[in-house]
């Protein structure tokens, strides 16, 4: 009985502890690869790739605004990033950072929505806007509600005015969530561009360990005021 006892305690122990040094290793594992993309992404003297991966994505927001984002009738476009980020000496297809403070969330943004990325971080949904800003687009990016590796388990603690930033790797984009709401996973519709505004959108799924619906926070961009 002593012995059995003891084996139930370290079974009892060995759950309650591993989620919290899950969470553990994966921010440790997150601080060196933030540290890796901002070392990587520092300017080069002479090196013009990173404005060249800029401008490239704006004109890829400019023709998916145009194209009314045809793309998205297609779950599968998710999954493929539209730019190969390694053409420009970036690792992973890392585009970036998102930090959400009042709700303790920061996470790295990976280009494609597929397993691989979404294990590793947040993602950004291909046929979407790149999170670069600039008018006519919406990011969108998602990540999951974890139970053991948090990501976005606590979306739904985002507020009407809680601050949002993107440092991708040329600049830091500030936005403020404006509206929420509750989707099904087939309303397209509601993550479209909204003409004339330069927005995120955050995704995950609804209620917490399902997936029959997508909570959704809706964040548009502010600017610093001018001195």
């Amino acid at each position: 009985m002593p012995v059995a006892a003891l084996v139930l305690l370290a079974a009892g122990l060995a759950a309650l502890t591993f989620p919290l040094l899950s969470q553990w290793s994966y921010e440790s594992g997150m601080e060196k690869t933030k540290e890796e993309f901002f070392e990587g992404v520092a300017p080069a003297e002479g090196d013009d790739a990173f404005d060249r991966l800029y401008a490239l994505m704006q004109e890829e927001n400019k023709a998916l605004f145009e194209s009314g984002q045809s793309g998205l009738s297609d779950a599968f476009s998710y999954e493929h990033p539209g730019v190969d980020l390694s053409e420009y000496g970036i690792k992973d297809n890392c585009i970036g950072f998102i930090s959400i403070p009042t709700a303790q969330i920061e996470l790295p943004i990976y280009l494609g929505a597929n397993n691989a990325n979404m294990r590793k971080g947040a993602v950004h949904l291909t046929q979407t806007s790149y999170p670069v800003g600039g008018d006519n687009t919406n990011s969108v990016i998602a990540a999951h509600r974890g139970r053991i590796v948090e990501m976005f388990r606590r979306i739904h603690l985002i507020e009407i005015g809680d601050e949002i930033t993107i440092r991708n790797f040329r600049e830091t984009l500030t936005y403020r969530a404006i509206s929420r709401k509750i989707i099904r996973p087939n309303e397209i519709e509601e993550i479209l561009i909204r003409p004339g505004n330069d927005m995120i959108t955050l995704v995950s799924c609804h209620p917490l360990g399902a997936t029959s619906q997508r909570y959704v926070v809706y964040c548009e961009r502010v600017f610093p005021e001018a001195d």
